[in-house]
């Protein structure tokens, strides 16, 4: 399976697990001038900013190795920019989140890690 391919199929795969935890998706692949945002989700009143990482193997490390300090900051302006257009009145709390997939074997579902409440090192 081809890098893009994978990551589509990654990202489709994230978003029916956050569905299956309450996760509401709101939207996918959104574009904005500090990078894309992967899902955008409701958790309850909660914003969700989902970055999803997919690999399939591991000569480069684990998916999450690739969330680096620079790619949260964009991550934080890039959900920032969203919000000022689809909440400016700031009144709903929200959050980074990172879904990690290890998907060596595309006939199995991945091993998954999902981390809530990432913050800026």
């Amino acid at each position: 399976m081809g890098n893009r391919r994978l990551a589509r199929a990654g990202e489709a795969w994230a978003a029916r697990y956050l569905q299956g935890r309450g996760y509401r998706i709101v939207a996918r692949n959104v574009r904005t001038p500090y990078g894309e945002i992967d899902i955008v989700a409701r958790v309850g009143a909660m914003w969700a900013f989902v970055e999803v990482k997919t690999r399939a193997t591991r000569g480069f490390g684990w998916p999450e190795d690739a969330v680096t300090p620079r790619k949260l900051q964009h991550m934080q302006a890039a959900a920032e920019h969203y919000l000022a257009q689809h909440d400016p009145l700031g009144q709903a709390p929200w959050r980074l989140e990172v879904v990690a997939l290890y998907w060596p074997d595309p006939d199995r579902p991945p091993q998954v890690r999902h981390w809530t409440d990432v913050e800026l090192p």
